[in-house]
């Protein structure tokens, strides 16, 4: 078995740190990077894409919603001609810089509330897949499984990766529970290492009701950057899948 262990990270702003990336390197396969409308600005960009490169981590673009007060988690009501235009803008942000450094983009991961109401919502999956098909075709699109995120990529020509959330409570229906809830995310690391573990061998999670979830994939593992302790967290979510068989590897690499 094989998995990429994926997290988000160039979420500093300014003077403003979040996270600890250069502790998180070590023990990820693939790199999430901020765009700058949730998080991130162009110093922070270039710098964690450097950073990543020097650990052998694949680099995505993470666009979000343009709401750096509410770091991208609180969902807007746009356009879906705006969200495209706003994703592909981001895309390119990522890009650009990652080029400039000879780094080449692996996949493309959308935030928080963007990531979140795209599970549902149809017209925006759709957008955010057109805006990915429109900058490189070849770029990998993560969502969760079962999503209509999912379903737009393929439907738009692109490769797609299930993306799943060893440290996140799951509804009844595969979404992933409110961060307004306090049970929403789980802080202690043998829980989550065991839940990934679970997600890799038996393709289920256990919902808050205890309802067996099933997963159509697991591609790829989540760690946020920016949850305290993130470095330590990523470290020991490694060390157990790896105990368990399990070889931790970016999506795109053969």
């Amino acid at each position: 078995m094989r998995i990429d262990l994926n997290a988000d990270v160039g979420e500093s702003f300014g003077a403003y740190t979040i996270g600890d990336d250069a502790a998180l390197m070590p023990s990820i396969s693939s790199a999430s990077v901020a765009a700058g409308f949730h998080a991130g600005d162009p110093s922070v960009l270039r710098h964690t894409i450097r950073l990543a490169a020097s650990h052998g981590v694949a680099v995505g673009a993470h666009p979000g919603f343009p709401d750096l007060v509410g770091f991208g988690r609180r969902e807007l009501n746009v356009s879906a001609d705006d969200a495209e235009h706003f994703v592909l803008y981001q895309i390119a942000a990522v890009a650009g810089m990652a080029a400039a450094d000879g780094v080449r983009l692996q996949h493309v991961k959308p935030h928080g509330a963007l990531f979140n109401m795209a599970v549902r919502n149809a017209a925006l999956a759709a957008a955010i897949a057109r805006a990915v098909a429109a900058f490189d075709r070849s770029l990998m699109l993560f969502g969760l499984p079962g999503s209509e995120l999912l379903k737009a990529g393929r439907a738009a020509g692109l490769r797609v990766a299930a993306e799943v959330f060893a440290d996140r409570a799951y509804e009844p229906d595969g979404s992933l529970r409110s961060r307004t809830r306090p049970d929403a995310v789980f802080a202690d690391p043998s829980v989550v290492v065991a839940r990934a573990v679970r997600m890799m061998r038996e393709r289920v999670v256990d919902a808050v009701d205890g309802t067996r979830v099933a997963l159509e994939a697991v591609d790829t593992i989540c760690v946020h950057g920016d949850t305290p302790g993130a470095a330590v967290f990523a470290a020991r979510l490694r060390a157990g899948l790896e105990a368990a068989g399990v070889t931790i590897k970016a999506i795109g690499a053969s």
